[in-house]
């Protein structure tokens, strides 16, 4: 059984609610590009945001991994952007889930604020093709790891 905790640490734990998915096979670019997005916000308004970009009606801003990366309509403050749709539905799961944490600890669904969201990498699965010649070729899945946190206001 691994043991895990969570970077954040709440001042106010009995306002606090917190979630996380671990191993989820998800881009971690994308997954911080998003977390970087949803952060700050009401929970209602990530769980439309993330709903759109999964549609594609609404652009995520990439900021750090944008190399390569074209215009897109509809981002405030930046020009580069992307629909990142899996990322987007999976993320929004760990979402739903914090908002269950939330009721069952008895906090207020419509007062919560998004105070932390982080992703990291996890670890790699590693596959090989087997090619001619006695040769392979790497194919890895990176999984990723969402921390969630929100504070009743």
């Amino acid at each position: 059984m691994p043991s895990w905790g969570y970077s954040f640490k709440p001042k106010e734990p009995e306002k606090t609610a917190i979630a996380s998915g671990r191993d989820l096979r998800i881009s971690p670019k994308h997954a911080r590009e998003i977390c970087v997005a949803i952060r700050g916000l009401k929970l209602e308004d990530a769980k439309k945001l993330l709903e759109e970009v999964a549609e594609g009606r609404k652009p995520i801003a990439f900021r750090r991994h944008h190399g390569k990366v074209g215009h897109r309509r509809g981002l405030q403050g930046w020009y580069a952007g992307r629909y990142p749709k899996k990322a987007s539905k999976t993320i929004l799961k760990v979402l739903e889930a914090l908002e269950a944490n939330a009721s069952e600890k008895g906090l207020d669904s419509d007062r919560l604020k998004i105070v932390h969201a982080a992703a990291q990498r996890g670890p790699k699965i590693r596959k090989y093709m087997p090619r001619a010649f006695g040769r392979s070729t790497p194919y890895f899945q990176e999984l990723t790891h969402i921390e969630l946190a929100a504070v009743e206001a």
